[in-house]
Protein backbone atom coordinates (compact mmCIF):
# COMPACT_ATOMS: atom_id res chain seq x y z
CA UNK A 1 0.00 0.00 0.00
CA UNK A 2 1.20 3.34 -1.21
CA UNK A 3 1.42 6.01 2.03
CA UNK A 4 -0.36 9.68 1.40
CA UNK A 5 2.98 11.48 1.46
CA UNK A 6 4.24 9.20 -1.73
CA UNK A 7 0.96 10.19 -3.45
CA UNK A 8 1.18 13.61 -2.19
CA UNK A 9 4.77 13.98 -3.59
CA UNK A 10 4.15 11.90 -6.76
CA UNK A 11 0.89 14.42 -7.74
CA UNK A 12 3.29 17.37 -6.79
CA UNK A 13 5.76 16.61 -9.12
CA UNK A 14 3.53 15.47 -12.28
CA UNK A 15 1.75 19.05 -11.58
CA UNK A 16 4.68 21.00 -11.57
CA UNK A 17 6.08 18.88 -14.70
CA UNK A 18 3.31 19.94 -16.99
CA UNK A 19 1.00 17.09 -16.47
CA UNK A 20 -2.19 17.65 -14.02
CA UNK A 21 -3.96 14.93 -15.19
CA UNK A 22 -1.48 12.26 -14.13
CA UNK A 23 -1.10 14.04 -11.30
CA UNK A 24 -4.91 14.52 -10.47
CA UNK A 25 -4.78 10.29 -10.65
CA UNK A 26 -2.01 10.63 -7.66
CA UNK A 27 -3.76 12.73 -5.71
CA UNK A 28 -7.59 11.66 -5.86
CA UNK A 29 -5.54 8.16 -4.39
CA UNK A 30 -4.06 10.80 -2.16
CA UNK A 31 -7.50 12.00 -0.87
CA UNK A 32 -9.29 8.82 -0.76
CA UNK A 33 -6.56 7.90 2.12
CA UNK A 34 -6.94 11.22 3.65
CA UNK A 35 -10.42 12.83 3.05
CA UNK A 36 -9.62 15.81 5.32
CA UNK A 37 -6.23 16.87 4.34
CA UNK A 38 -5.91 20.20 3.36
CA UNK A 39 -2.67 19.91 1.32
CA UNK A 40 -3.77 17.26 -0.15
CA UNK A 41 -7.00 18.32 -1.16
CA UNK A 42 -5.73 21.49 -2.57
CA UNK A 43 -3.24 19.52 -4.62
CA UNK A 44 -5.88 18.20 -6.28
CA UNK A 45 -7.95 20.95 -6.87
CA UNK A 46 -5.19 22.66 -8.85
CA UNK A 47 -4.44 19.60 -11.19
CA UNK A 48 -8.15 19.62 -11.75
CA UNK A 49 -7.93 23.01 -12.46
CA UNK A 50 -5.02 22.90 -14.74
CA UNK A 51 -6.64 20.18 -16.65
CA UNK A 52 -9.57 21.58 -17.25
CA UNK A 53 -11.54 19.37 -15.40
CA UNK A 54 -13.18 21.96 -13.73
CA UNK A 55 -16.55 20.48 -12.23
CA UNK A 56 -14.14 18.18 -10.30
CA UNK A 57 -11.98 21.51 -9.44
CA UNK A 58 -15.08 23.24 -8.23
CA UNK A 59 -16.28 20.17 -5.97
CA UNK A 60 -12.66 20.07 -4.10
CA UNK A 61 -12.50 23.21 -3.79
CA UNK A 62 -15.72 23.66 -2.10
CA UNK A 63 -14.65 20.80 -0.01
CA UNK A 64 -11.47 23.32 1.04
CA UNK A 65 -14.10 26.04 2.13
CA UNK A 66 -15.89 23.59 3.77
CA UNK A 67 -13.00 22.92 5.88
CA UNK A 68 -11.93 25.80 6.61
CA UNK A 69 -13.94 29.04 5.63
CA UNK A 70 -11.41 31.31 6.82
CA UNK A 71 -8.97 29.55 3.93
CA UNK A 72 -8.31 32.40 1.36
CA UNK A 73 -6.65 30.05 -0.93
CA UNK A 74 -9.69 28.03 -1.00
CA UNK A 75 -11.93 30.74 -1.93
CA UNK A 76 -9.51 31.97 -4.69
CA UNK A 77 -9.68 28.67 -5.89
CA UNK A 78 -13.15 28.04 -5.83
CA UNK A 79 -13.33 31.52 -7.69
CA UNK A 80 -11.56 31.11 -10.49
CA UNK A 81 -13.07 27.56 -11.30
CA UNK A 82 -16.21 29.08 -10.96
CA UNK A 83 -15.31 32.01 -12.63
CA UNK A 84 -13.98 29.19 -15.58
CA UNK A 85 -17.04 27.93 -16.01
CA UNK A 86 -18.69 31.40 -16.83
CA UNK A 87 -20.45 31.08 -13.12
CA UNK A 88 -19.59 34.61 -12.69
CA UNK A 89 -22.08 35.79 -10.38
CA UNK A 90 -21.23 32.63 -7.68
CA UNK A 91 -17.12 33.50 -8.54
CA UNK A 92 -17.45 37.09 -7.48
CA UNK A 93 -18.81 35.67 -3.85
CA UNK A 94 -15.52 33.90 -3.01
CA UNK A 95 -13.34 36.02 -4.93
CA UNK A 96 -14.80 39.16 -2.72
CA UNK A 97 -13.94 36.91 0.24
CA UNK A 98 -10.66 36.00 -0.59
CA UNK A 99 -9.49 39.60 -1.76
CA UNK A 100 -10.75 40.92 1.48
CA UNK A 101 -8.41 38.60 3.20
CA UNK A 102 -5.80 38.74 1.06
CA UNK A 103 -5.62 42.41 -0.25
CA UNK A 104 -3.65 41.70 -3.45
CA UNK A 105 -3.13 43.12 -6.71
CA UNK A 106 -3.87 39.52 -8.00
CA UNK A 107 -6.82 39.70 -5.95
CA UNK A 108 -8.29 42.44 -7.08
CA UNK A 109 -7.61 41.76 -10.52
CA UNK A 110 -9.04 38.04 -10.28
CA UNK A 111 -12.24 40.35 -8.68
CA UNK A 112 -12.25 42.86 -11.06
CA UNK A 113 -12.58 40.13 -14.07
CA UNK A 114 -15.37 38.20 -12.74
CA UNK A 115 -17.75 41.88 -11.33
CA UNK A 116 -17.22 42.43 -14.88
CA UNK A 117 -18.27 38.83 -16.39
CA UNK A 118 -21.02 39.00 -13.85
CA UNK A 119 -22.46 42.72 -14.81
CA UNK A 120 -21.94 41.78 -18.86
CA UNK A 121 -24.40 38.51 -18.03
CA UNK A 122 -26.96 40.78 -15.98
CA UNK A 123 -26.77 42.92 -18.97
CA UNK A 124 -27.35 39.92 -21.60
CA UNK A 125 -30.62 39.22 -19.64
Amino acid sequence: MTDVMTLLEQGRLYRESGNPSAAARYLAQAAELEPTSRSVLTELALAHFHSAALGPAEAVARRLVDLDPSDAYAHTLLGRALARQSKHGEAVVHLRLAHAMLGTTESADALAAAETQAGRRKGDQ
